[in-house]
């Protein structure tokens, strides 16, 4: 049987059996809601609170969830057998906290009886899924950008970064645009995320971003209860956030001038590899347009190397952005169990938890 692969994110969880060209088999909300019991009392008013979020900014917050998730995903959607359980890969966000990791590989052995385990960083796997081993991911995430520079299958953790801001704030940022602009509609927060999928854009650079600003072109959109609003700035407001934070109401540097610091802690003689070896992924990077502005900006900001974005093999599906960390683990996975570089049930029992750290680095 082959190994599954978990890719456990903020928004979304891929799960599948290792096969590396094809997309995960399943891909659903990683939000849970709380069912209650027979005998409890769940009204209206309770239903933010009914509803669970297992990982939060890319890590995995609520355990007794995250197994509930996970014992769903991987007997009924997948098909394992109780007591016939097989090998698991895990996708870990980067700078995942030594305490989470004990934690997952306990709940795999201990909860799950695998019979293997192995997890890797997503920088590292995003960038097997295009066929590099060296270069820099830039990962814009539901809950998160971690920005990595990776030198022969490793991750440089003293030059990389990690920010707590991602698509959630992009959406949230929408609806704060929108009330002001449509003050009378209320739009319920999951609409609003479509509507930014639908509609967010990206400026080609700051001069076309002031210029969509004074437009007076405006979107008309029917809500699903028939309410029409309009969208008009908005649009490319919420793609210019990620270039200049200021408009999230923070003190930082955009998303390009992020990544070219990154690298340039990295010693210079490996500049060149990294900045010609650029991965963007996660799905806040497929907006409509980032990648042009990316690669505009890039350019800009490097004096001596131009820096070039990585495209996707052929044989990759389409949507190779958002799904890279799981595809590069499935990749992964045809090498570590083969070749038994994976933690097995018997060091596992024989080292316990902490075998995490030497075996999955």
């Amino acid at each position: 049987m082959e190994a599954v692969v978990v890719d456990a994110g903020s928004k979304l969880l891929k799960a599948g059996f290792a096969i590396p060209d094809q997309d995960p088999a399943l891909i659903l909300p990683t939000k849970m809601k709380r069912v209650p019991e027979d005998g409890d009392m769940v009204d209206s008013t309770m239903f933010e609170e009914a509803n669970i979020d297992p990982v939060t900014r890319g890590f995995i917050r609520d355990w007794e969830a995250m197994e509930d998730l996970l014992h769903h995903v991987l007997y009924a959607g997948l098909g394992w057998e109780e007591g016939n359980e097989g090998q698991i890969l895990f996708t870990e966000p980067l700078c995942t906290p030594k305490a989470l990791r004990e934690q997952l590989v306990q709940l795999m052995f201990e909860n799950f009886n695998v019979s293997g385990f192995y997890a890797s960083e997503q920088a590292v796997l995003s960038l097997y899924a295009v066929g590099r081993i060296s270069g820099c991911t830039v990962d814009i995430g539901h809950g998160k950008i971690d920005i990595a520079p990776v030198l022969e299958g490793a991750v440089q953790h003293i030059a990389s970064k990690r920010f707590e801001i991602g698509g959630i704030d992009l959406t949230k940022l929408l609806a704060q645009e929108l009330h002001k602009s449509n003050p009378l509609v209320k739009i319920d927060i999951s609409e609003v995320e479509k509507l930014k999928e639908q509609y967010a854009i990206c400026a080609e650079d700051s001069v076309a971003y002031e210029e969509a600003q004074k437009s007076s072109q405006a979107e008309r959109h029917t809500l699903p209860d028939g309410q029409v609003i309009t969208i008009q700035r908005e649009r490319s407001l919420i793609g210019e956030a990620l270039f200049r934070p200021s408009i999230l109401g923070l003190e930082e540097y955009g998303v390009v001038e992020q990544m070219v610091c990154s690298i340039s802690t990295v010693s210079s003689e490996n500049h060149r590899q990294l900045l010609e070896n650029i991965v963007l992924c996660g799905g806040t990077a497929s907006m409509t347009g980032f990648e042009e502005r990316f690669q505009r900006e890039a350019v800009l900001c490097s004096s001596s190397i131009r820096p070039c974005l990585v495209k996707p093999p052929e044989y990759m599906p389409e949507n190779l952005s958002r799904n890279s960390a799981w595809m590069g683990g499935a990749i992964l996975a045809k090498v570590v169990f083969p070749q038994n570089q994976h933690i097995t049930k018997g060091e596992y029992d024989e080292t316990g938890p902490a075998i995490v750290h030497r075996k999955c680095f």
